[in-house]
């Protein structure tokens, strides 16, 4: 009950900081939440279940793409849509988990890379269904039980994602299926030996990330009103790895931290030195791990620490 009243707070808080917000921080806001909820996967998938995978932001397009197709293009009501969007990403993930589970380190991420150009190819060539090059975009604006995904509505859509996805992160983090995975990453031969079913562990781990990416992705559909194959780049996988190698690997919070980092610093860095900006931010990346292994909250811990017994 305590820990329900803690996540409905935080939904107030969230949402009360969006109120006096313009129509541009609205959606720089939105967007930041959004990255947060990515690098919190991401982290489940490569922090505590050790899978480097580069398909997560691929998956994030996929439900972009998917939930726009299936509501506007076949016309399928919304929850409608985002169930199908939901089971296309669950093949998909599929198709790719089982095979993977052979791959480990450089092999899997050479693999999941590889998916992530394939989809990119794909998007450019799909003629109408996904508008080639340009992507789909001037679609309408749905509606759930009345109420319209714009304004408001759609922030809290936003929060209560990025809200569910750290309180369902947290809760498989402390089960057995969250100590399953971190036995995994830390040694499959042992995790094997106490009788942990390692491929469809990582199956079921790299499944459920993929799957939270893709509903962040259907949630961007309609904060950006506009889903094209360079707002899914390759290049965005590498940023959430740093994003969760330099918030803390393994760490809820680390992610968090790291995701806002990475989505914040461009945007002051951007305006003042221009493309320079991708020069300073690796620095800044290769810093942090040098100075502190842990990440950022290795930092927060450190200065908590130092507070407490001062």
């Amino acid at each position: 009950m305590k820990t329900s009243l803690k996540y409905l707070l935080v939904v107030l808080v969230l949402l009360a900081i969006a109120i006096p917000m313009g129509a541009y921080h609205t959606d720089v806001y939105r967007k930041l939440l959004l990255w947060s909820a990515l690098a919190l996967s991401f982290n489940f998938l490569f922090g505590i279940s050790g899978q480097l995978a580069l398909s997560h932001f691929t998956f994030y397009g996929l439900g972009a793409y998917a939930i726009v197709i299936l509501s506007h293009q076949v016309g399928l009501p919304l929850p409608l849509a985002a169930m199908g969007a939901l089971a296309l990403c669950i093949v998909v993930s599929a198709a790719v988990a089982i095979p993977a589970t052979r791959l480990e380190g450089f092999y899997l991420a050479l693999a999941t890379l590889a998916l992530a150009q394939l989809v990119t190819v794909l998007l450019n060539e799909g003629g109408a269904l996904t508008g080639g090059s340009n992507g789909l975009a001037n679609y309408g604006v749905p509606s759930v039980l009345g109420f319209r995904l714009e304004g408001l509505n759609l922030t809290a859509a936003v929060i209560l994602l990025l809200v569910l996805t750290f309180g369902l992160l947290r809760r498989l983090d402390r089960s057995q299926f969250g100590r399953a995975c971190r036995a995994v990453r830390d040694d499959p031969a042992v995790a094997s030996a106490m009788g942990i079913d390692v491929s469809r562990t990582k199956i079921a781990a790299y499944m459920l990330a993929s799957c939270l990416a893709a509903a962040a992705g259907m949630c961007y559909a309609f904060v950006d009103r506009n889903v094209n194959p360079a707002a899914f780049g390759i290049e965005y996988g590498f940023l959430l790895l740093f994003a969760v190698i330099v918030g803390g690997v393994g760490s809820q919070w680390g992610a968090i931290f790291g995701g806002v980092l990475v989505f914040v610093l461009p945007l002051f860095l951007a305006p003042l030195i221009g493309h320079y900006h991708a020069l300073i931010f690796g620095i800044v990346v290769v810093l942090i791990m040098l100075l502190e292994p842990r990440g950022l909250v290795g930092v927060w811990l450190r200065a908590r620490s130092a507070r407490r017994s001062s």
